[in-house]
């Protein structure tokens, strides 16, 4: 199971650090993303890191602001969202998958073996 946290209203400008954190098994094998939905639109890839923290992928929109992290000590990955736009505001989903070969291809394709609930960001004065 996938859990996020860290969402909110947040200025334009402002900053958010989601979590997932799984419990039931380790994230340890896993390539973790970020999603996001915004109201009407399809789900897309935000960021995503493979298992070993040795390949990041981020999409063009989110390049230079957004930092994706995790912990395997800790079970947990991070987005950090700095420099945050009104059209950033979304539902936010982790997901992890086993077997995806890069992690281009999880975000792109919007692959997950396993998804949290998802948590909502709303950037807005």
């Amino acid at each position: 199971q996938l859990a996020e946290s860290g969402g909110g209203l947040v200025q334009p400008g402002g900053s958010l650090r989601l979590s997932c954190a799984a419990s039931g098994f380790t994230l340890d094998y896993y390539t973790i993303g970020w999603f996001r939905q915004a109201p009407g639109k399809e789900r897309e890839g935000v960021s995503c890191i493979s298992s070993r923290s040795d390949s990041t992928y981020y999409a063009d929109s989110v390049k230079g602001r957004f930092t994706i992290s995790r912990d395997n000590a800790e079970n947990t990955v991070h987005l950090q969202m700095n420099s945050l736009k009104p059209e950033d505001t979304a539902v936010y989903y982790c997901a992890a998958d086993l077997w995806i070969h890069t992690v281009q291809a999880m975000c792109t394709m919007v692959r997950g073996d396993w998804w949290g609930q998802g948590t909502q960001v709303t950037v807005s004065s």
